[in-house]
């Protein structure tokens, strides 16, 4: 399928995932005319990272993962890589989360003070 087809079935725009080909998480094969073709197994791939970007993994640790995911479809069982990537995003949230309750903690402290 031609990109625009995996966009309506992802509902993932053109522009996204030509650049999630540009971080190395597609890799269509190429017509002879240069056009990119896509398999059926990438909608479920693209549906993934974007869900996986979504909830805070950046593509650099999603593209370290996504090799657990493929080839495991319905079945996933998450290998360590997998694992480990999820910690460090955890723990990257965990600390904005602080930080943002500090800074809620110092708002309140001013509004209190007035």
């Amino acid at each position: 399928m031609k990109i625009g087809e995996l966009s309506k079935l992802s509902q993932i725009s053109v522009r996204m995932l030509r650049y999630y080909e540009e971080e190395g998480l597609l890799s269509p094969k190429r017509t002879v005319s240069g056009y990119r073709q896509f398999e059926i197994e990438d909608i479920d791939r693209v549906k993934l990272i974007h869900k996986l970007n979504k909830a805070g993994l950046t593509l650099k640790v999603i593209r370290r993962i996504l090799p657990c995911w493929q080839n495991q479809k319905k079945k996933f069982s998450p290998c360590e890589e997998f694992k480990m990537g999820l910690s460090d995003t955890l723990l990257k949230i965990d600390e904005q989360i602080q930080l943002l309750q500090q800074s809620r903690n110092h708002l309140l402290t001013l509004l209190e003070e007035n």
